[in-house]
C-alpha cells in the first residue's frame, strides 16, 4: 500500500501542540504520528490525502505557530525497516509491561513482555491514549474475562489482556492491512486473540463481553457508543481512549443513555484522557 508522508514543521514547538495536530489529523485519516524537536510527522495512505485540507487545518489551528509543510509520496516497503531506522525504541509500561519490536537489543526485563512490529499500524505505547489504556489493563483483573478491543490496530491491547489471563479476546480494525499486522503481532506473542476486520457493525455478531475496549478518537466513540455498549455485559467495565479532557463531559453525557458511568480518569501530559466506565 502507498503512504504520503506528510512533515510538519512548526514554531514554537510543543507536546500540546503536537498532540492537538495529531488528533485533527487522525480525524483526516492519518494513521501514525511521530513528534521530534521540529514538529510532527504523520503518515496517510496515498489516496486519501489532500494537501489542501491539511493547508486548511493549520490556518485555523487554534494556537499560534508559523508552519510549513513537505510531504512525500512513499511507495509500498518493509514499514518494520522504517520504524527501526527512525522511530520505535522499547519503552516500560508502570514497571510491569515492556513493548518492543523483534529487532531490539538490549530490552528490559519485565512480568509483561508484547513484541510489536508495527509496521503502519497505530499502537506501539509511545503515544499516550495507548499508554493510559495499557496502564488501565495493568490495574485490572481480567482472568478468565472476555474482551472486545475495537480498533485494535496493532492488537497491542488485546496481547497484553491475554498475557492477564484474560480468554475469548476478539480484535477488531477496519484497516485489512493494519488487521494483518494484528494477526502478525499475535502469532509473535504465541496468544490467542481473533482479530476481524471491519467496523463497529461487526459488533452484532459477538457475544456481549466483560471488558470493552476502544482507543479511537471522539467523533468515532460518540458515533458508535451505543453498539458499543450493546456488545458489553451488565456490570461489564469499558476503556475509552484518543480524547482530551475537555471531551470528557460530552462523554459522559452521551455514555449515560446507554447506561454507562465514569468510573476513573487517566490524563497524561497535554491533555489527553481515558475513561474507564461501568455499564449498570
Amino acid at each position: 500500500m502507498d503512504y504520503i508522508e506528510l512533515k510538519i514543521t512548526y514554531s514554537p514547538v510543543s507536546e500540546a501542540a503536537s498532540d492537538l495536530m495529531a488528533a485533527f489529523l487522525a480525524d483526516m485519516g492519518f494513521e501514525s504520528f511521530v513528534a521530534d524537536e521540529t514538529g510532527l510527522t504523520a503518515y496517510i495512505e496515498a489516496s486519501g490525502y489532500s494537501a489542501e485540507s491539511v493547508k486548511e487545518m493549520l490556518s485555523d489551528f487554534p494556537m499560534d505557530i508559523d508552519w510549513q509543510i513537505k510531504d512525500e509520496f512513499i511507495k509500498s516497503q518493509d514499514w518494520n525497516e522504517e520504524w527501526e531506522k527512525n522511530y520505535f525504541q522499547p519503552i516500560l509500561i508502570g514497571g510491569d509491561c515492556v513493548v518492543h519490536s523483534t529487532f531490539h537489543k538490549d530490552v528490559p526485563e519485565a512480568k509483561y513482555d508484547i513484541v510489536i512490529d508495527p509496521k503502519m499500524a497505530f499502537g506501539t505505547g509511545h503515544h499516550a491514549t495507548t499508554s493510559m489504556m495499557l496502564s488501565h489493563l495493568l490495574g485490572m483483573d481480567l482472568k478468565d474475562k472476555s474482551v472486545i478491543d475495537m480498533g485494535t490496530g496493532t492488537g497491542i491491547l488485546s496481547i497484553l489482556a491475554a498475557m492477564r489471563g484474560a480468554t475469548s479476546i476478539t480484535g477488531i480494525e477496519i484497516d485489512p492491512d493494519a488487521a494483518e499486522n494484528a494477526r502478525e503481532n499475535v502469532r509473535l506473542n504465541n496468544v490467542n486473540v481473533e482479530i476481524l476486520t471491519g467496523d463497529s457493525s461487526a459488533l452484532s455478531s459477538l457475544i456481549p463481553a466483560d471488558l470493552f475496549i476502544a482507543n479511537i478518537n471522539r467523533n468515532v466513540i460518540l458515533a458508535d457508543l451505543g453498539r458499543y455498549s450493546a456488545a458489553l455485559k451488565s456490570g461489564g467495565e469499558m476503556l475509552l481512549s484518543g480524547f482530551y479532557r475537555e471531551d470528557v463531559a460530552m462523554l459522559e453525557r452521551a455514555a449515560s443513555l446507554y447506561g454507562l458511568s465514569i468510573e476513573t480518569i487517566l490524563e497524561e501530559e497535554g491533555g489527553w484522557t481515558s475513561l474507564r466506565l461501568k455499564k449498570q
